[in-house]
């Protein structure tokens, strides 16, 4: 609050979420059109859109899970307000965090961005073509049916209340990423009733927690939302979609020792150094089972020794 920003403007005295236009923004609302290509194999096409940062908090030594649930659920309506105010002309509205120097972020103020496209991204589109894919061959959206089998298992579940629940995805690559899922059908952060929005409030904190508790660090991830898309797909049916939130940890052994997606990974296939088990049950799972996070009651989590695993699954 009060900062002059590099542009020369100045920050007002705000004391919740502050929003304001990122001032160094890869997407613009006017970008040109480019050339005609002379190939098919060289072809482009304009990338319209805004790009805007939200404070979490005033704040810069806080992070989500140190927040209160007031505060959590406060970005939570922002996060909301502006999927429905982008989401109004754009086909996509992307909210995500990169949480510290590990995943780039050069700030360590509590933000996020939020990127509104002309388009939809490579990832958008292809969840847009499975989900649509299950629906049509198995009557039913593919991570509602998802959250109810994992719910029912229970062998890769993190923690979960009446509204919500975050397992490591059977499919997970990067050893503590995580699925945060809403139990009933909802298609965009928009849509979420006040109860649910309370609820995701708290099992974001208590998720934030067991992530800091695991190495007793401030967890780095990059995190993100995704949602059915909007602007002319409002008008459309987008059932096949449920909303979700992806959490994409770096760290695989301790707080300094990072999981590196090289090799065969990057020119074959993802290679997992613990399974989805191992992490949701021994790790993540005792992590935090209090609520509490380490710094306010430092204890020694318990770690399994991590193993091979001689198969490979397969996404949906």
């Amino acid at each position: 609050p009060g900062a002059t920003r590099v542009n020369g403007e100045v920050n007002p005295q705000y004391e919740g979420t502050f929003v304001f236009p990122n001032d160094f923004p890869a997407l613009q609302p006017d970008a040109p059109e480019p050339g005609d290509s002379d190939h098919p194999l060289f072809r482009a096409a304009a990338a319209r859109g805004v790009c805007k940062v939200m404070c979490f908090h005033p704040w810069s030594d806080l992070t989500l899970p140190l927040m209160s649930l007031a505060e959590i659920r406060a970005v939570i309506d922002a996060w909301a307000e502006l999927a429905a105010e982008l989401g109004a002309s754009y086909p996509w509205v992307q909210i995500f965090e990169n949480k510290g120097a590990m995943m780039g972020c050069s700030n360590p103020h509590p933000h996020c961005q939020v990127w509104a496209s002309s388009f939809l991204p490579n990832e958008a589109r292809l969840e847009d073509r499975t989900q649509r894919q299950h629906l049509r061959e198995h009557g039913v959206p593919m991570l509602l049916e998802y959250a109810k089998q994992e719910a029912r298992r229970k062998e890769r579940l993190v923690v979960e209340n009446a509204d919500w629940l975050v397992v490591v995805p059977y499919w997970a690559t990067w050893p503590y990423q995580t699925l945060l899922l809403p139990r009933r059908h909802v298609c965009r952060l928009q849509d979420l009733h006040e109860g649910e929005r309370d609820s995701l409030a708290s099992i974001m904190q208590r998720l934030l927690i067991k992530y800091d508790n695991l190495f007793e660090v401030s967890f780095p991830y990059s995190m993100g939302w995704h949602g059915a898309p909007t602007g002319p797909y409002l008008e459309k049916d987008c059932g096949h979609w449920q909303l979700h939130a992806h959490y994409y940890p770096p760290l695989l052994r301790s707080a300094t020792v990072r999981k590196f997606m090289v090799g065969y990974e990057m020119l074959a296939q993802a290679q997992r150094d613990l399974t989805p088990e191992q992490v949701s049950a021994a790790r993540l799972g005792i992590a935090g089972s209090q609520g509490i996070l380490y710094q306010d009651h430092p204890q020694d989590w318990p770690l399994a020794a991590p193993r091979a695993m001689p198969c490979r699954r397969l996404s949906a």
